[in-house]
This record gives C-alpha cells, structure tokens and sequence, in this order.
C-alpha cells in the first residue's frame, strides 16, 4: 500500500467548511437553511475595488511579481499598519501573500524547530488552523484556555504559567474568532510584561478582525513598549474589504520579512498579481465602504445577542469585534435532551434548518465553561431574525 505520512493523515482542518457542505447537501434536497456557519462577509468586494482589479488584468498585470509583492502594495500596507497599529513600518518589513492564513504556517515555520520540544501557545477555543499547523510543524501545542467570566479571554495567570523556556510563539487574536472577544490594552500590556524575560518568545498577532471593533478604539500588542520587534503584525484584505476569495494577506516584521520572502517563494511564488492591484485599491482609496460594513455589523450584533438572549436556555456576551457571537447552550442541551453542543448544532440543522458550529469545531472543551456553538452574524436581519424565529420554536416544540 502507498504510504501517507503520519502529519498528513493527522492534518486538522477548518470544519466551517465541513458543515458547509452538510448544508449544501440539504439545500440541494430543496430545504431551507438559515446559514450562520461561515465567516466572510455578505457584502460584495466594493465596487472600486473590483474595477481596479479588473483594469489590472486588462493592461496585462497577470504575470509573476517578486515573492513578498509589488512594491506600491508593500508601502500602502505599512502605511495601514502605522496608521492603525500606533506604530512605524517600512514597506521593507512587509510581504504579502496568498491571504492571511499562510502566514500562522510560515511564523511557525520560522521560530520553530522540530523534535527540539518547542512550544507554540494558542487560544482555546481559537481558530483550527492554529493547532493544525503548529502540529503539522513540529512543535508543541499549548492551549490557552478562554474563559466566559473573562469576557472569552484568557486568564493572564494561566499565561504566566503556561509561558516556559520552550516557549517560542504566543498567538494572540484580537478580535478573537470564534468569540469575538478582544483585549484590552490593559491585557495587551501585562502581556508583555509577562513574556519580556523570555528572549526567544515571539508574538503572532492575528489582527484580521482590526476593523471591526465597535465599542472601543482596536488595540494591537505592537504598540506595547517592547512588543515591536518580536511582533508579527498579521492581517488580510478578506474582512474589512469583504475580499475573503481575492486571497490577499499581509504580515511585517523586520526581522521575518526576508524569511517570509523564501517561504513564498517556495510555496506560492507571489501572490496573485492583479488582485494586488485590487488589494492596493482597497487601501489607498476611501474607506467609507469598509466604515459602513463596520456600523451594519455593529447592527446586527446588537440584534442578534438581544435575540439569542431572549430564547429560554442561551446566555450570550455582547462581542466587542469581528462578526461572530459564542452562546453559552447548556442550559438549551438540558432542555431539549441533548448531550452536547454537537448533538445541538445537529439538532438545530436537520430540525430547525439553522446551520451554527459546535465550540468542538474550535478545539478541546475548557473545564467547566459549559457548551457552546457559533454564529456568525454576516447574514442579513432578515436571515437572522428568520433563524432567531426557528431556534425559539424547535426550543419550545423540544423542551421536555
């Protein structure tokens, strides 16, 4: 039998999608779902944006550009970053590539050597690429346990412990997904002091959420004194320019920026050369488009907490960024007989037609934090009042 290695067969994977074509299956059986499952917005990519890429391929941009992009791209990005981040960044700090996502592969790739017991710390529950990749690569993974009470942070004196001379990346997302929770520059600041004696510890901050905060100023840990440095500051055009299929991402820091470079160049070669055009279209020109996307989703997270909490059994924080809310469902398993949050999503898809995710979906269960799913809010109010209507009848035709 042909051999499959062992990082392969145990490759995570991102199972917004799995569900996706649970979904799928049972819409091409003529039933309606009211899908809160995936995350990218529901707007269109702006329609400057579009043109300009559009106008790239016309004049015949399509061809290979260097490895970390070209480089009007490269300074528009730092320009974003210090204009939003608090800090100074040279467009020599800065590569762009194929979206957000490789960028967590090639961070890992660059602190991290295998068999050497290294240690990658990450939010629990958080993003599955992040366990995936720091599994697929070698090193050791650390979860970081959110907690409801902290507002779907982490506790810092389980960082404090957690931090050891193995340590060599802290991954931080703020705003967070699943949760949308975000820290605080309160946090953000005992944060660095708690990794400042460990020399070799780096920072992942994964910031693709930044324009999407809505009750305070977004903070990033490369603004904490003593942060720069060993920050990668990552984001992506995907969410505040609704680009998520142009597959557009930047990351900077001076030191990894020539290591990125080689790590596209094996991988990629560049990214997509046109849609570069685009992705520079998006930063440079007004942002109204991205500032009314922002307000519509303050909107709809207002409307869909006040709604969840309205329905016997949920318990939901008010997010403070991103587009997604994480109920507390345990009290909904007990009424309506369901032993986890999974048997509930399963119960709310093939019953209700609402499509969420299960908080197993994002990683290990936290002791004594309950069940929980996620909705993603980037649905219409109408989507989500139709499945708010949905879930409080399957609750009172289930509860025993």
């Amino acid at each position: 039998m042909l051999f499959v290695s062992r990082r392969a067969r145990e490759l995570g994977t991102e199972n917004a999608f799995v569900v996706l074509s649970e979904v799928e299956k049972l819409q091409a059986e003529g039933k309606r779902v009211v899908s809160f499952c995936i995350g990218q917005p529901d707007m269109p990519t702006p329609d400057h944006i579009r043109l300009a890429g559009i106008r790239a391929i016309t004049e015949g941009k399509t061809g290979y550009t260097a490895s970390p992009g070209i480089p009007a791209l490269r300074k528009a990005v730092a320009d974003y970053f210090s204009r939003t981040r608090g800090v100074s960044v040279d467009p020599g700090e800065v590569v762009v590539g194929c979206g957000g996502k490789p960028f967590i592969g090639y961070t890992i790739l660059s602190v991290i050597d295998p068999g050497e017991g290294h240690e990658v710390i990450y939010p629990n529950p958080g993003f599955p690429i992040y366990h995936a990749q720091i599994a697929a690569h070698g090193a050791v993974p650390v979860p970081l346990d959110l907690r409801e009470s902290k507002g779907h942070n982490f506790d810092l004196d389980d960082l404090r412990r957690k931090v050891t001379k193995k340590t060599r990346l802290l991954i931080l997302n703020s705003p967070h997904n699943p949760t949308g929770g975000a820290l605080s520059r309160a946090e953000m600041e005992e944060i660095a002091r708690i990794v400042a004696p460990y020399e070799d510890l780096w920072i992942y901050a994964d910031e693709v959420y930044c324009a999407l905060v809505y009750d305070a100023a977004f903070q990033s840990i490369a603004s904490i004194p003593g942060m720069r440095d060993r920050t990668v500051i990552a984001d992506s055009a995907s969410k505040t320019y609704s680009m998520t299929g142009w597959r557009i991402g930047y990351a900077a820091n001076a030191k990894l920026a020539p290591v990125f470079t080689r790590w596209v160049t094996n991988t990629d070669s560049c990214p997509p050369h046109p849609n570069q055009y685009a992705a520079l279209e998006a930063l440079t020109a007004s942002q109204e488009p991205s500032e009314k996307m922002r307000e519509i989703f303050r909107q709809r997270r207002d409307r869909i907490v006040a709604g969840l909490n309205r329905i016997p059994g949920f318990r939901c924080l008010k997010p403070g960024g991103a587009f997604y809310v994480w109920p507390n469902v345990t009290e909904a398993c007990r009424m309506v007989g369901a032993a986890d949050s999974e048997e509930f999503r399963k119960m709310l898809l093939y019953e209700a037609g609402v499509a969420v995710l299960a908080d197993i979906h994002f990683g290990t269960a936290v002791a004594g934090e309950g069940q929980h799913v996620r909705f993603s809010y980037a649905s219409s109010f109408e989507a989500i009042d139709e499945g708010l209507e949905r879930i409080a009848g399957l609750m009172k035709k289930r509860t025993k």
